[in-house]
């Protein structure tokens, strides 16, 4: 299973907007919003390291009001 941890920057009070799309993004397991340098946590599971991949890229990095992401990959096998 291929995980991912997507920090994301999104526009000024748009936060609970870009939280309620990113739950209906089949893998994103969960999503929290921060304080500090990003503004939401989203955590990302697919069986295929690539299908996660596209998620992330044309799923999420794509959604309206966000403006920056940060994509942490998990090693596979160091969980």
């Amino acid at each position: 299973m291929a995980v991912a941890y997507v920090l994301i920057n999104c526009d000024l009070g748009q936060e609970e907007f870009v939280i309620e799309n990113l739950k209906h993004i089949d893998s994103v397991k969960e999503v929290q919003g921060t304080f500090g340098a990003y503004d939401i946590l989203a955590k990302m599971e697919h069986a295929e390291k690539e299908k996660l991949r596209e998620m992330i890229i044309w799923s999420v990095r794509k959604m309206e009001h966000i403006r920056s992401t940060l994509t942490l990959v998990g090693i596979e096998g160091q969980n």
